[in-house]
């Protein structure tokens, strides 16, 4: 797929960055991170939630780690490494002491996404240590919205109530498995359950479940700071498509995620021009690219 060492690799001898070292960060760390993240509050918005919530770069109780690079003691890049790897304003020429230090975890991952030209230029190292990808999605726009929607918001789109979880759940697990091919239920249930339970509490699941007790539209704030939200899991019932509904439930979600933060952001696949075109229309605009590689 990448099968090819590019130029800007760590791991071309040529190309090395000498004096790089990569440890694993604690909360010591946590300032650097937070300052070296804040460099780029949409692109890094997924680990600066996690700060947000958790308050330390240290290691989570479910074992998630974040890898720092180090010039001496100055925090160079980072990158997340739990159930995806994550990279934060990670250079390309670094990668290969992370993708070594991922690879010797010996834990798996289900992806890596983030800032297109990091991600690709890991993967390629992940390859060369053996890892093959499900599907690489290389050209992802990186998108956001700042301002009122140029188009008028569904008011029917509000915040998903537990009281609604089992009509939520089905509608995110068919969302999820026409993303990525598979069930989310795969390994088990209860975990994508209380992740999908997780974001009814915190205010994070936007949904439309009609008076016949159907998910017409449904999204998610993945990650949230007090500067940006990102987008996720943007579905809508195959029963209501078609319809030109697609725009005022999108600018339905700008106007419910402005309440949490100013801009409002998402990634979206490159092919998938219907979404793209939505997007536009509602007022969002191309700031980066992203790529996701998935195992």
């Amino acid at each position: 797929m990448l099968s090819r060492v590019a130029p800007w690799l760590a791991s071309r001898k040529d190309g090395a960055a000498p004096g790089a070292s990569v440890r694993v960060l604690g909360g010591p760390d946590t300032a650097q991170l937070l300052d070296l993240a804040r460099q780029d509050a949409v692109a890094n918005v997924f680990i600066l939630s996690h700060l947000e919530t958790a308050r330390s770069a240290a290691p989570t109780a479910g074992g998630a780690t974040i890898l720092g690079v180090f010039d001496g003691g100055t925090l160079l890049g980072a990158c997340w490494a739990g159930a995806n790897l994550v990279p934060v304003q990670l250079d390309p020429e670094f990668v290969g002491v992370v993708a070594a230090a991922a690879h010797r975890s010996g834990r798996r991952f289900a992806s890596i996404f983030g800032p297109a030209e990091t991600v690709l230029a890991l993967y390629t190292e992940l390859e060369q240590l053996g890892l093959s990808a499900h599907e690489i999605r290389e050209h992802q726009p990186l998108m956001t919205i700042s301002g009122p929607p140029a188009v008028p918001s569904n008011p029917l789109l509000g915040f998903g109530q537990l009281a609604d979880f089992d009509r939520i759940l089905p509608a995110c697990a068919a969302m999820f498995e026409e993303e990525v091919g598979y069930s989310p239920y795969l390994g088990g249930r209860d975990y994508y359950s209380r992740r999908v339970k997780g974001l009814i509490r915190q205010g994070h699941s936007l949904v439309h479940v009609n008076k016949d007790g159907e998910v017409v539209f449904k999204a998610e704030l993945g990650a949230v700071t007090p500067d940006v939200t990102q987008v996720q899991g943007v579905w809508m019932n195959p029963d209501f498509r078609g319809q030109g509904l697609s725009a005022g439930y999108m600018a339905a979600v700008v106007v419910r995620a402005m309440t949490l933060a100013p801009v409002t952001s998402l990634y979206v696949n490159d092919f998938n021009t219907r979404a793209r075109a939505t997007y536009e229309r509602v007022g969002f605009r191309q700031v980066g690219t992203f790529a996701t590689v998935l195992f």
